[in-house]
This record gives C-alpha cells, sequence and structure tokens, in this order.
C-alpha cells in the first residue's frame, strides 16, 4: 500500500473517530437534558384519585387470613351493615362488582323488558344508560334544569306524557346527582307518582350527599352506589344497590351469584349474572367507610378553594347548591365558563392550560343524547345540557390534594385570566 492510501485511510479512520466522539457526546448531553427535563417537570395532578385512609390493609389482611377470598365473607356482611346504617331510611344494601351491575340489576328488579321504554337523565356518565341497552328497552333521554343540572321535572312530564299518547307508557325513570349535587328530589318524585313510574336513583357520584337531611341512594324505589377508584370511597372498583326491603335484596343478590336455585346441585331457572363484589374488594371499603365522612369534607374544602379562586373572574361560575335544602359532597369541583372570542377564552384553551401545567381536567359529561351509541332515541327539552357540555369545565377535586398543588392549580388561573 502506497504512502497515498495510508493517509486516506488514516483520515478516515480519524473521521470515525471524531464522529463516534460527536455521537457519543450527542446522546450523552440528550440523555442528560431528558433526566433534566424529566426532574425539573411537575408530578400529574389528577382529577379524582384514589385516596386511602391507612385502614384498609387490616380488613383485607383477615381475608387472607381467614382465607375468605370469593364473593362472601365477613367483609362483605361488615361492608353491606356498614353501609346500611349510613344511609339509614331503613336501607338495605346488597355490595356488586360496580355502579353499572346495580343499574342493570335495579332494572330488572323493575321489571323492565326488551321493548320497555325507560327515561334516563341525558347529562350523565354512559353507565347510566347502557344498561337501558342490556335489557334490549329503549332509552328516552331528557334534558337538565340549570339549578342542579339534573333531570328536569317539565322536560320529564312532557316525555312522559307524550310517550303515553304513543302508546308506550315509561316503565322506570333513571335520575341522577350529578357530580354530587341532588336532583329535585320533591319535583321528581311528583312527577313519577303522578302517573306511577318507579324512580332508579343513580347516587353513584352522591355518597354522603343529602337532601333536607336524608341520604342520597334512598329517595328512590331503588338506589344504586359507585366504588370506582376515583369516587368519594373505593373499593378499587365495586358499587351497590340499595333497596326498601329485605326481600328485594335478596333477589338482587340472587340475580348477582348467577341465579343459582336453592338445590344440592347447579341448578339454574332464571338468567343470573356474576356480580357479587368480592371479600377482598368489600374489606377495602370497610376500610374506606372509616375516613368517609373526612373524604367528604375534604372535597367540600376543595369546592371552597375555588369558589375563593374564582370569585373576582366575572365570566366563571362555579356549580354549587341552590339552597341549603341540598348538601353536596362535591365529589368533583365544576365551573361554567363564559367564552369570549375576543379575549380567545374558553372551555378548553383553559383545559389546554392546565394540561400543559401537567394537571388533569375533563369537560362536563358530553349528553347522551349527543352520543353516537344514543343518537338515534328519543329526547325531550331544550339546550341546558348542551350547553352546559360546551362551557363546562371538570377541575381537579381529590381529597388527597396538597396546598402545593393547590398553588399549582391557583397560578394557573391566574396565569390565563390575567
Amino acid at each position: 500500500m502506497g504512502y497515498a492510501s495510508w493517509a486516506v485511510t488514516l483520515a478516515v479512520v480519524l473521521v470515525a473517530v471524531v464522529s463516534l466522539k460527536i455521537f457519543i457526546n450527542v446522546i450523552t448531553i440528550n440523555g442528560l437534558n431528558n433526566r433534566f427535563i424529566k426532574k425539573m417537570k411537575p408530578s400529574r395532578i389528577y382529577i379524582s384519585s384514589p385516596h386511602m385512609g391507612g385502614f384498609e390493609q387490616k380488613y383485607v389482611q383477615e381475608a387472607f387470613d381467614t382465607n375468605w377470598i370469593g364473593p362472601e365473607g365477613l367483609n362483605l356482611n361488615g361492608f353491606e351493615h356498614d353501609l346500611e346504617d349510613y344511609l339509614d331510611q331503613n336501607s338495605f344494601v346488597g355490595a356488586l362488582s360496580s355502579g353499572t351491575a346495580a343499574i342493570h340489576l335495579g332494572l330488572i328488579l323493575l321489571g323492565v323488558k326488551a321493548g320497555d321504554e325507560v327515561i334516563c337523565q341525558s347529562m350523565t356518565f354512559s353507565a347510566s344508560a347502557n344498561p337501558i341497552l342490556y335489557q334490549g328497552a329503549i332509552p328516552i333521554f331528557i334534558d337538565s334544569e340549570p339549578e342542579t343540572w339534573n333531570l328536569c321535572p317539565l322536560a320529564l312530564e312532557e316525555a312522559i306524557v307524550d310517550r303515553i299518547s304513543k302508546g308506550k307508557k315509561p316503565k322506570a325513570i333513571i335520575a341522577v346527582h350529578l357530580y354530587g349535587v341532588p336532583y329535585k328530589v320533591d319535583e321528581i318524585r311528583i312527577v313519577a307518582d303522578k302517573y306511577g313510574i318507579p324512580i332508579l336513583e343513580d347516587a353513584a357520584e352522591a355518597l354522603g350527599s343529602s337532601y333536607r337531611g336524608q341520604k342520597c341512594g334512598t329517595f328512590g324505589d331503588i338506589g344504586v352506589l359507585s366504588f370506582n377508584g376515583n369516587k368519594i370511597i373505593t373499593t378499587s372498583g365495586g358499587g351497590a344497590i340499595v333497596t326498601h326491603s329485605a326481600a328485594l335484596k335478596e333477589k338482587a343478590l340472587f340475580y348477582a351469584t348467577q341465579s343459582r336455585d336453592n338445590a344440592p346441585h347447579y341448578q339454574h331457572s332464571e338468567i343470573g349474572y356474576n356480580y357479587r363484589m368480592s371479600n377482598i374488594c368489600a374489606g377495602i371499603g370497610r376500610g374506606q367507610m372509616e375516613v368517609l365522612d373526612d373524604h367528604v369534607a375534604l372535597r367540600r374544602a376543595m369546592h371552597d378553594f375555588y369558589v375563593d379562586l374564582f370569585q373576582d373572574i366575572d365570566t366563571v361560575t362555579v356549580f354549587s347548591v341552590p339552597n341549603a335544602d341540598y348538601f353536596a359532597n362535591y365529589w368533583l369541583s365544576a365551573i361554567v365558563l363564559e367564552p369570549n372570542s375576543v379575549k380567545e377564552i374558553d372551555r378548553e384553551s383553559l383545559r389546554l392550560a392546565f394540561e400543559d401545567a401537567n394537571i388533569e381536567c375533563r369537560p362536563l359529561w358530553k349528553p347522551m343524547h349527543l352520543q353516537p351509541i344514543f343518537e338515534k332515541y328519543p329526547y325531550y327539552g331544550g339546550t341546558v345540557a348542551e350547553t352546559l357540555f360546551e362551557n363546562g369545565l371538570c377541575l381537579p377535586s381529590g381529597s388527597n390534594l396538597s396546598d402545593e398543588e393547590r398553588l399549582r392549580i391557583s397560578e394557573v388561573v391566574k396565569n390565563y385570566f390575567k
């Protein structure tokens, strides 16, 4: 090999070495930058994360120690009794796998069958309406009224009268306590009784709320609770059905455990479901019941925090109870923002401002009659629910939010509206 060839080879090697060093340096710098960014990025503030009270493990451990792992045991009985004592009003509670399961069984207990019509509040989570379709029934959606954002009594009666005129009297009414604010209990009950239609009370968001001193979950002919991970208390997942007789509770639990007939062998004369809560989940629930009142107080304190935070911002209204008859747990604190195109202020831009600060916020529930799966079904009322959805926002509301996290929330609001 000649001198020129050696020189070229050496040059190529030197270039390769230099390039490799540059590449390594770039990777190192990028890695340091990524670690720095991760270190500097604030932790996520969630809209409603689970909040353990410290008492749950003793009940769960008891389930393991006694080998009661499945859907029966002392925790199940204890959790149901705790809820019955809390709700009062001669309530009988059956612990289930979810609030959705409770709604489904409630419809079955009320005799809803394929082809029947069931009235449902439009502004709610889809779990309120999905079980109607499970039964092959037809949902009839109703608008909200502006005070509690819940089922409008006027639109409700209009719908009932119209459905009866069409030869189809509704079989049940699903009324929801949205975000923990009780619906207009007296007015809805008057309409329901006038036409002899039972109420399935969806109190999934309202454990700890009350109307005129009576706990939500006890106003309907059948009530429903939820213990999902984001609720006031949680069993990791789970729910409960609330009845006013022991016989009705037993019938619900019969359906929830595959409708096993009383026989030495497995015999089934009716369709059943696998809806019973496990003894382990119930143990978590027993521990959570010990801090339920504390969690309600902390959620209400978050609502008060937002009332103070937005008090000088006249384009924002914090969702609050209409009068002293209503006591809300304020499961989620929500606001309605009056849009201003000139100032580029609206619900979505505020949500994105929170997202930029790694703070989770969400629009209000999108009304069911606007959902692709439900838009073909009848709807009665105006545009209250639709307008609330367009301009409303749910804010971080957890009972475990810290002062530092509240400060971060305040900074986003002040920067956005300055």
